[in-house]
């Protein structure tokens, strides 16, 4: 299971957000030297996220995505107002390894489409659910899309994508423990790489993730933010934690 410390922005800085609320923020510096921090700890993967675009679809922190995608030494995994074609391929050919489509994905399944087959293995759609219906939320999180969890991702069951990235929102910045349940469920729905992202906490909390299974398979991934901006979690350890699934 791979590891991807997440490094989120808005207005220019690092910050996490307490279950997607943007008046709930807490700040956390230079986002490039957060990010050259991860990559000197040993992950090979960070998580960007433009919490501005994925908000207004204005990509205010494009240059910065892009910065941190030519000069930290690992690959780059960035969401976050990634609406169009040219979003995607403004991000792809400037460095970044795997784009991941949101609120687009929604709104416009056919791009998905376009782009997966543009860009082999360097799409990602996330699914970003809340409640307990496990609906899938939308523009920053601040709206919902009218699917559920599995709705969406039975929705592209036929699409080559290079992994589904699933969030769940309630956990997301809390401290509270990833979603194992829910996870396990989505593996038995997809034939493709599912991504985890919410609530780790620990060292504990990715090893359960390490041996969460469905249909025979593991996940391919946990995006972790708040432990690790915070130092209660170090990435060291966290590489350590993530081994168990290969």
């Amino acid at each position: 299971m791979e590891l991807y410390p997440a490094v989120d922005l808005l207005g220019g800085a690092a910050v996490r957000l307490v279950q997607g609320d943007f008046d709930r923020r807490r700040d956390y510096g230079d986002p490039l030297a957060l990010a050259r921090s991860y990559a000197r700890a040993g992950a090979r993967w960070v998580h960007v996220v433009d919490l501005d675009a994925a908000r207004t679809g204005e990509p205010v922190n494009r240059d910065l995505v892009l910065a941190i995608a030519r000069t930290v030494d690992a690959r780059v995994q960035a969401g976050g107002g990634v609406r169009t074609d040219r979003d995607a391929a403004e991000l792809l050919d400037g460095g970044v390894a795997r784009v991941v489509l949101g609120t687009a994905a929604q709104h416009e399944p056919s791009i998905v489409e376009r782009l997966a087959e543009q860009y082999p293995g360097r799409v990602a759609v996330g699914l970003d659910h809340v409640g307990s219906r496990q609906e899938v939320a939308v523009t920053g999180w601040e709206r919902t899309g009218g699917a559920t969890l599995r709705q969406a991702v039975e929705r592209i069951a036929n699409v080559d994508v290079g992994a589904i990235v699933v969030t769940a929102i309630d956990r997301d910045g809390t401290l509270q423990g990833p979603d194992v349940d829910g996870l396990r469920a989505v593996l038995s729905w997809t034939a493709h790489a599912v991504i985890a992202s919410g609530g780790v906490r620990s060292t504990a909390d990715l090893r359960a993730l390490a041996d969460v299974t469905g249909s025979g398979r593991a996940l391919a991934g946990a995006i972790v933010g708040t432990a690790l901006a915070e130092g209660s979690l170090a990435v060291e350890e966290a590489l350590a934690a993530c081994a168990p699934s290969g």
